[in-house]
């Protein structure tokens, strides 16, 4: 298959783009930002904004499967600049859905979250739950196939100054003692973004078509449970800190059971072990 991945050098993006050289799909990746490292000479890279309708139209020409993961995946900053989160995660995803038909485009494998679901998520849920609508609605009228992936807490290597396991360890390794924001009642369904992106080229499969795919983690985690297996990989003998404030935006537990369409998810047999993937990212830190 001929995949374009848009957001292919962020976090979740790349990933996905590397899993599907590994099972030997043509991919191209659409990203506004440059490559930091040297990409595997079989991918074929496009820079632009997903608003840069020439560029975007000579990404989309001749693909068969579209993973949009590109656009704005901040809370934080959704909050400081709303209309830049309505052009980039709304308009962009709406250029896309136009490209889609005008080149016959077979799936269009779309990048959401769970905040959907939640009263939490501010301008970013705001932006995903509309970009969900209006790819519906391209299914309705236009016949436009989709697959919709509502991705939960994903931790892992690469990740974004955001996120929260990334923040966490940071924080630590610089303070020598762990912190977090939160209190000990916030629950959690943490996946490595390895097995993320693993699950993500799953939903490829014809029987995903034009449904709405969970990818969280297959268990229930306390945050004070997954804070101590951080606290051991780190060595670290001091006391967790729980500052216990409430991060505007951000739920306390998964917000998986408030759904608006109900979700398929999807398990690994085989899955990344917390313990190993946190051991992963010190390991990448302290090197």
């Amino acid at each position: 298959m001929k995949c374009l991945v848009t957001g292919g050098l962020g976090f979740l993006g790349s990933y996905v783009a590397e899993e599907l050289i590994k099972q030997n799909h043509e991919v191209t990746i659409l990203d506004k930002v440059s490559p930091t490292a040297k990409l595997n000479r079989k991918i074929k890279f496009i820079k632009a904004d997903l608003l840069n309708k020439k560029k975007t139209e000579l990404a989309v020409k001749n693909q068969d499967i579209i993973f949009h993961y590109g656009g704005l995946s901040g809370i934080n900053e959704s909050m400081i600049d709303p209309l830049k989160t309505a052009g980039s995660n709304i308009i962009g995803t709406i250029r896309l859905l136009d490209l889609c038909l005008k080149y016959k485009i077979k799936r269009f494998i779309f990048a959401s979250t769970v905040y959907v679901n939640s009263e939490q998520g501010s301008f970013y849920k705001s932006s995903k739950r509309a970009a969900e609508d209006f790819i519906e609605e391209y299914k309705k009228k236009y016949n436009l196939e989709f697959t919709i992936l509502r991705f939960g807490t994903v931790y892992g290597l690469r990740a974004s100054k955001e996120n929260s396991i990334d923040k966490i360890i940071d924080v630590a390794l610089k303070k020598k003692k762990i912190i977090y924001k939160g209190n000990k009642k916030n629950i959690r369904e943490y996946v490595n973004v390895k097995d993320a992106a693993k699950i993500a080229l799953k939903t490829m499969n014809k029987k995903y078509a034009n449904k709405y795919v969970q990818i969280t983690g297959n268990k229930k985690t306390s945050v004070v449970k997954a804070l101590k297996i951080v606290k051991k990989e780190l060595g670290f003998n001091s006391k967790i800190v729980f500052q216990n404030k409430k991060e505007a935006g951000h739920y306390v537990n998964s917000p998986e059971n408030l759904k608006i369409k109900k979700a398929k998810k999807i398990n690994l047999r085989h899955s990344t072990p917390f313990n190993v993937g946190i051991r992963e990212i010190i390991h990448n830190k302290i090197k």
